[in-house]
């Protein structure tokens, strides 16, 4: 990596963005990376800048949490750099699901070692997602966490915030169309996985990994609410496709309609809306993560 062009897009509202950025610059200079700093207007324009950068770096590392990832995958796709992850917000899923380290000196140097491996990226109505795509009650946990409950609360925010929601959550009607069936069902929830993690922490489904070239879906058919509390261990595990009013399929492309437009949430970040069709890149991006131990 010595002498390497490193464009570092370090997302300074994440939740340890400002904060960290002098000792991130020090620590790549000191391993020998020549590092391209944009300036924070022309990190608002995540995707644009790492297309204009085409050439001119030979790597990326994106410094905050899933929303600034989200922001860059369309730029990363359409490049083709390998990037790296530097976990700076507050739920870190992607992180997670890759088995990033949380320490900002180890996920450096799992940069610094080079060692890459291959993921798919999903996609929503032309919205590259790493982790969940979603509609319903998490779209509306998206909508009422603000950066101020991230920042103040930490991951403890998420648990305060779906907690609201929950108290007022209610039931809508869609139409899954899936690669084996066309079901109408009643849902609180409907969610569409690329990766495993997303929710700080949650599993899409047990099995489920960001490069088995699949679409993990979810739809929770619950009759009350509350039940979803006393299923909250089995999300924590990706277990949840046991209990029988929780519809689950894998899948490379899935369709969901409702009456009326819903918003979509995808890697935290409200995205598109319903009518959606989800879809897969296969293979679509190199990622540095931890080198595999030794048999």
């Amino acid at each position: 990596m010595q002498g390497k062009r490193l464009l570092l897009i370090v997302n300074a509202h994440s939740r340890r963005g400002a904060e960290s950025l002098p000792l991130v610059v020090q620590r790549f200079s000191e391993q020998g990376f020549r590092v391209v700093l944009p300036s924070a207007e022309e990190i608002k324009d995540c995707s644009g800048l790492i297309r204009r950068s085409r050439g001119e770096v030979d790597l990326i590392a994106v410094g905050g949490g899933d929303g600034s990832l989200n922001c860059a995958a369309r730029g990363l796709l359409d490049v083709g750099l390998p990037f790296g992850i530097i976990p700076l917000g507050t739920a870190n899923d992607l992180g997670r699901t890759l088995g990033i380290p949380v320490t900002l000196e180890a996920a450096i140097d799992v940069i610094c070692a080079g060692h890459t491996r291959r993921i798919d990226v999903g996609d929503v109505n032309g919205h590259p997602f790493f982790n969940v795509a979603s509609l319903g009650m998490s779209a509306e946990l998206a909508m009422s966490l603000t950066s101020q409950d991230k920042k103040r609360f930490g991951q403890f925010g998420y648990a305060l915030a779906a907690l609201r929601v929950l108290m007022r959550a209610r039931s809508f009607s869609a139409r899954i169309i899936g690669p084996r069936s066309s079901v109408r069902v009643r849902s609180y929830q409907i969610a569409v996985g690329n990766g495993r993690y997303y929710g700080g922490g949650m599993a899409v489904q047990e099995h489920a990994s960001i490069d088995d070239h699949q679409l993990h879906l979810y739809s929770l058919e619950v009759s009350d609410v509350w039940k979803l509390v006393l299923m909250a261990p089995a999300f924590r595990a990706g277990r949840h496709g046991a209990y029988q009013e929780v519809r689950v399929e894998d899948g490379h492309r899935f369709e969901v309609r409702t009456r009326r437009p819903m918003p979509i949430n995808a890697d935290g970040e409200i995205l598109t809306q319903t009518p959606a069709v989800f879809s897969i890149h296969p293979s679509a991006l190199d990622v540095f993560v931890p080198a595999p131990l030794a048999d």
